[in-house]
């Protein structure tokens, strides 16, 4: 019983360390990017923070609303996916042992030892069903939770990652210097965000965080360039 239940674990915590690299990342760069981009066409604090706000609260209801939709899709394919191969186990017998062994073989597994495995899972077509999601088709069974988890996951890392660049603007009132503060605070958080998510995807910590910070800084500057000549 321990060993379902720690792989369980493992897989589930894969799932949010990815929603929250999503949401946090969204949420650093788009808010970053529109605060910089009206900095460069407006002189109103108060516009930029009601604007940053709004993009916050719509940014993060779209993108939990994303995840939550993502999901579902996923288990109702799974879902789907479980019946085809229930079908065939009563229907296509011959060619679901035949593709069973297949997967065995595939693992250097031969001769008579294969067929008292295939006939052990053909005692109980459930586990058989099971066997055929993971092995033949690659789908793990979906967490029944995952997708309100990955809704709130998504949405709220949005939220924490969106108030980092725009808490300069509400701390300030000067526009240029909360921009500057923003545009600093911005890029010390997507290079730590950077540094920890390669640390964990196993990519260079530096490399992942220089590739951070570009992406969040080019987004900033084009808007901010645009907009600047659009007032302009």
């Amino acid at each position: 019983m321990p060993e379902p239940t720690d792989k369980e674990a493992h897989f589930t915590s894969s799932e949010v360390l990815r929603d929250i690299v999503i949401g946090m990342a969204d949420g650093l760069t788009v808010p970053f990017a529109l605060a910089a981009g009206i900095s460069g066409a407006i002189d109103s604090i108060h516009i930029i923070v009601i604007a940053g706000l709004a993009e916050i609260a719509a940014g993060a209801i779209a993108m939990g609303l994303g995840g939550y939709l993502a999901a579902r899709t996923y288990e109702v394919h799974y879902s789907n996916e479980r019946k085809r191969e229930l079908y065939e186990i009563d229907h296509l017998n011959g060619t679901e042992r035949q593709e069973t062994k297949e997967i065995f073989e595939a693992y250097g597994i031969h001769g008579a030892v294969v067929e008292e495995l295939v006939n052990a899972l053909a005692k109980d077509k459930d586990n058989w069903a099971d066997f055929m999601m993971r092995y033949e088709l690659g789908l793990e069974k979906p967490d029944p939770t995952r997708a309100v988890i990955s809704a709130i996951t998504i949405g709220g890392s949005y939220i924490v990652g969106g108030f980092i660049p725009l808490s300069s603007y509400m701390l300030l009132s000067d526009v240029k210097q909360a921009l500057i503060w923003s545009i600093i605070s911005t890029l010390t958080a997507l290079g730590i965000f950077g540094s920890v998510k390669g640390r964990l995807t196993g990519v260079a910590p530096f490399k992942s965080a220089l590739q951070t910070m570009f992406v969040g800084g080019l987004a900033a500057a084009v808007a901010y360039e645009i907009a600047h000549l659009i007032a302009h």
